[in-house]
């Protein structure tokens, strides 16, 4: 019975997704980074947006609110880099263990102004999209549903291992 309640526990872990989402503010002149520490082979995808400061949200943002975004790993690989951006998303897979970072930089205005930023990045097993991430990271349907399979059975497997060693 004990063992029941621990596989439970073991499955509903697994099927946590790991997932940031934020809102942030960074002045014109300045750099923002965000980290995330992953496993290797994980998948992940990021998006980000800036938050039209405008009543009309249907009005173009002008060059000062545009941003720079470069996603890289600890070992200096870049992953996206984009310049003069409103909006935008990256997907990957974290080949190696370690920190990602994702870092964001407003270019110089005077007078200072503030650009509101919209930041979601999950990465993981069970993150939800993984149809259009396949769409848009150009990857065959089938090759992301193994993906994921893969790292399910890879997750079991080393909880698996954690709990016989405990």
């Amino acid at each position: 019975m004990m063992m029941i309640g621990w596989m439970v526990l073991v499955v509903g872990v697994l099927l946590v997704p790991s997932s940031q989402s934020l809102r942030f503010d960074i002045q014109s002149g300045k750099i923002k980074c965000i980290s995330e520490d992953m496993k290797g082979n994980s998948m992940t995808v990021g998006k980000y947006q800036v938050i039209n400061p405008n009543q009309d949200r249907h009005q173009l943002l002008p060059d000062s609110h545009k941003l720079n975004v470069k996603v890289t790993s600890s070992h200096g690989h870049i992953f996206q880099w984009a310049e003069k951006v409103e909006k935008g998303q990256f997907v990957f897979t974290a080949m190696e263990q370690g920190n990602y970072m994702a870092c964001f930089s407003a270019p110089e205005h005077w007078p200072l102004i503030t650009l509101t930023i919209d930041f979601d990045w999950r990465t993981g097993v069970q993150f939800k999209d993984w149809f259009n991430v396949a769409k848009k990271g150009h990857v065959d349907a089938m090759k992301v549903e193994l993906e994921q399979l893969y790292h399910t059975i890879n997750s079991i497997h080393e909880e698996m291992f954690y709990f016989r060693a405990r």
